[in-house]
């Protein structure tokens, strides 16, 4: 009985992703009708040309991206939860989402230029945001071979996270107004500037990231047990920590690159899976959380869109409208029990 509800859960956000998505073609400053966006897709000469712009270039590989970005973030939370035994944890407790700050922050707030690279050009930001994250990442792995304390780690994580904000700080302070407005642009987040050349590389991070995640499934369900009780299974603990490290910087630095830094996302959409399909078992948390991860992006993008008007909202304003509330429930929940 209980598994029949999990399919019909499953198949109603497959249903979901399936719906916001269509109506994240069909909304935004131009509002696009239905049958026009189905002619456009199945390539209709007679559609405006206008429309088949919008609609092939700009929307569709937003919205993909809005699937893939939301599905990874919410992957790396639950990953990051999971390997700290911490509800509160996220995807970027690490420092990723800091390094890629870092990297762009040096090309933006150094005057523009670093190196021949341009801060006008998308691919020299995404250079040094993968850069900046890459740093990180390998200064992590360097310490987690070290240090056997998940606690240790996350400490040590969030510390590095707080150097690279400050060294951030420090590069704001002595930068131009011009240049620090281009880098708060930047860690609003955003989808609409991911283009079909940059989803060839945002993809196939995400993806191996993912396959990580389920192919640990069994060793992720262990460590909710405890480090000891995971050992004394076989599970080898540093070697099953250092996968989900390399999944989630895969996942978050991928995603931070792209699109910015997408905040509460992955801390909020793990317990939403939990309230949702009442279980623990990663075998039914991971495809949740990329289901409801890809649903709860494309709705946040739908929402900072406004459809039928010109402005358009902080992408990262409207994710913590709607993460923020679940993180206060989830303190208050561990408070009652």
């Amino acid at each position: 009985m209980k598994s029949t509800k999990k399919n019909i859960s499953f198949v109603l956000l497959l249903m979901l992703v399936v719906v916001l998505f269509i109506l994240s073609l069909m909304f935004g400053s131009v509002s696009i009708p239905l049958d026009a966006v189905l002619s456009t897709l199945n390539d209709d000469s007679e559609i405006k040309k206008s429309w088949t712009f919008i609609i092939q270039e700009v929307r569709f590989p937003k919205a993909i991206t809005a699937i893939v970005a939301g599905g990874g973030l919410a992957l790396s939370g639950l990953l990051m939860q999971t390997l700290f035994r911490n509800p509160l944890a996220g995807p970027y407790v690490l420092g990723i989402s800091n390094g890629a700050s870092l990297g762009v922050a040096i090309l933006v707030l150094s005057g523009g230029s670093l190196f021949g690279f341009q801060a006008d050009g998308s691919w020299s930001m995404i250079l040094m945001a993968i850069i900046g994250s890459g740093a990180v990442l390998a200064m992590v792995l360097a310490v987690s071979s070290r240090v056997q304390d998940n606690l240790s780690l996350l400490i040590i994580g969030i510390m590095i996270g707080s150097i690279t904000g400050a060294v951030v700080s420090v590069l704001q302070f002595y930068s131009r107004p011009e240049d620090i407005q281009a880098y708060l642009v930047w860690t609003f987040g955003s989808l609409s500037g991911v283009n079909w050349e940059q989803l060839n590389f945002l993809v196939p991070a995400v993806l191996v990231g993912i396959f990580i995640a389920f192919g640990s499934q069994k060793k992720l369900n262990t460590l909710l047990l405890g480090n000891q009780y995971a050992q004394g299974l076989g599970v080898s603990v540093k070697r099953t920590r250092i996968k989900i490290i390399l999944a989630t910087c895969l996942m978050a630095g991928g995603v931070t690159a792209f699109a910015g830094p997408i905040a509460f996302l992955g801390l909020a959409v793990p317990h939403i899976a939990r309230a949702v399909f009442q279980s623990s078992n990663h075998k039914v948390l991971i495809p949740a959380v990329l289901l409801i991860g890809a649903a709860l992006l494309l709705i946040c993008d739908l929402v900072a869109q406004l459809p039928g008007n010109q402005n358009t909202l902080p992408l990262n304003a409207v994710t913590a409208m709607i993460g923020a509330p679940v993180v206060i429930w989830v303190v208050i929940k561990s408070k009652m029990n």
